[in-house]
């Protein structure tokens, strides 16, 4: 495994590839003990119930065997890993008050251009810690609270996030959410109050910058009845020769009638394990929505679940998943009808070259109560050598014959004939390719904000550089 990665950090950098050197930052000791899980309780000033849930869930953490069924995560040595690394610089309100180091990289990234044109608050976080917050002042006067999460466990909303905190994902439920309650560090609490229906998005950016480090999120969003809102995550990292780790966490509460777009594009370094945990919740009426990319990452777990338990609550979810040479991502959606009426659609597209592996692994459970339930999935996979491998692995658990379930699956390659076309008229023929592979993701990126939508198109296109 370890070749694998070297191999990695010597292939051909992209504009995301950019580090910067740990100056007077804090890095806790490598390992998971309870000594360390303690001392990052008290570095963070935890309440007395959070500090018995990190140790609590380092119990389940060491009790708990790792996954067997998915792709080889051996490489992955928690021994290795630092799970806080603390940058030199407490969260700012102005951006100008951030450290210069670390507010170059996000004005790479494009940040605070898309903060200025076309963002409701901002959240970016750098390591372990956020570095920066803000809510634009017309947003907050709805009442829309959107913090950093530590600070939500102090403030006037502290009993809900007590209330809700790790009830969706618990430690239990797999070795990687044990772990994530150990260790959490950093994310968002989001509320949005009845009926208050939010115009523009909120963002969160997560930026793993150090090398060895665990990056371990989490974003817990309370959509009151008959409210709106739309939030987007990007995250990115850059390439090391040795293994680094995201085990983050969404928890996502969608109240009665109250609706929840939740959009995600993955940028991670070829040596990240994107080991990550998301889930909602939607009462009767609500709905949610997922939006999602991935890239990079050497081995992704992802599954984002949906619990629909109200009557006539709705999930959508729309995925696309690129797999390059020593990448093997496992992704997919699930969703459990547990409701009279519930409805669910999955669409996904998967694309792998170069050796890569894509698999798509999805979950419909459809229960007894869930009469009238109706449930679509769609998976397309585009292979572009004959060296990669893309595999469909669908569950279907249904415990009533008065619903409609359809599942459809499809495998190709791209046509030699629209190459041949699109080269007729001038286009070379890794642009034409490009082009292709572009107009399958479309589903995808048209759904995304434009800024969004840009930098996935630019993350295929680079992704697709030398590909013939």
């Amino acid at each position: 495994m370890a070749e694998n990665i070297e191999k990695i950090n010597d292939s051909e950098s992209s504009p995301y590839d950019f580090k910067y050197e740990e100056k007077g930052f804090y890095r806790n000791e490598k390992g998971l003990t309870a000594e360390i899980v303690r001392k990052l309780s008290e570095d963070k000033n935890d309440p007395e119930w959070m500090r018995e849930f990190r140790l609590k869930a380092l119990e389940i953490y060491n009790e708990l065997k790792e996954p067997e069924w998915g792709p080889d995560i051996s490489g992955l040595n928690i021994d290795e890993i630092a799970t806080y690394v603390r940058p030199n610089t407490k969260m700012q309100a102005k951006w100008e008050d951030v450290p210069s180091d670390i507010k170059e990289t996000f004005e790479k990234l494009g940040i605070p251009e898309a903060e200025r044109t076309s963002l409701a608050g901002v959240g970016a976080q750098y390591d372990s810690e956020l570095v920066y917050h803000n809510l634009q002042d017309e947003v907050a006067k709805q009442g829309v609270i959107y913090t950093d999460f530590e600070s939500s466990l102090h403030g006037e909303y502290a009993d809900m996030v007590k209330e809700h905190f790790m009830t969706l994902v618990k430690p239990n439920d797999h070795k990687f959410a044990a772990l994530h309650g150990a260790v959490w560090s950093g994310g968002s609490f989001v509320y949005v109050p009845k009926n208050v229906k939010v115009e523009i998005p909120l963002q969160s950016y997560f930026r793993l910058n150090a090398k060895g480090a665990g990056q371990f999120e989490h974003t817990l969003i309370i959509v009151d009845e008959g409210a709106d809102v739309h939030f987007i995550e990007g995250c990115s990292a850059p390439k090391y020769n040795v293994a680094n780790l995201h085990a983050g966490c969404v928890e996502l509460f969608v109240k009665k009638n109250a609706h929840l777009r939740y959009s995600t594009v993955e940028n991670w370094s070829k040596n990240m394990y994107n080991l990550n945990t998301k889930r909602a919740r939607v009462e009767e009426g609500g709905s949610v929505e997922w939006v999602s990319g991935s890239f990079g990452s050497h081995v992704s777990y992802l599954y984002p679940e949906s619990d629909l338990v109200g009557k006539g609550a709705r999930a959508e979810f729309t995925g696309v998943t690129f797999a390059g040479k020593d990448q093997n991502l496992d992704t997919g959606a699930k969703m459990l009808h547990l409701a009279p009426n519930t409805s669910s659609v999955i669409t996904t597209k998967s694309i792998s070259k170069g050796g890569g592996i894509s698999t798509y692994r999805s979950a419909i459970y459809i229960s007894k109560e869930a009469t009238g339930s109706k449930a679509s999935v769609s998976c397309e996979s585009l292979m572009l050598d004959n060296i990669s491998r893309s595999d469909t692995i669908p569950a279907m658990d249904i415990h009533t014959d008065e619903c409609d379930v359809g599942h459809e699956a499809k495998i190709g390659r791209i046509s030699n004939d629209a190459v041949f076309y699109l080269m007729s008229r001038g286009i070379s023929e890794e642009e034409a390719r490009t082009m292709i592979v572009s107009g399958f993701a479309n589903p995808v990126s048209k759904e995304l904000p434009l800024e969004y939508a840009v930098e996935m198109n630019n993350l295929i296109r680079l992704e697709m550089k030398g590909n013939m």
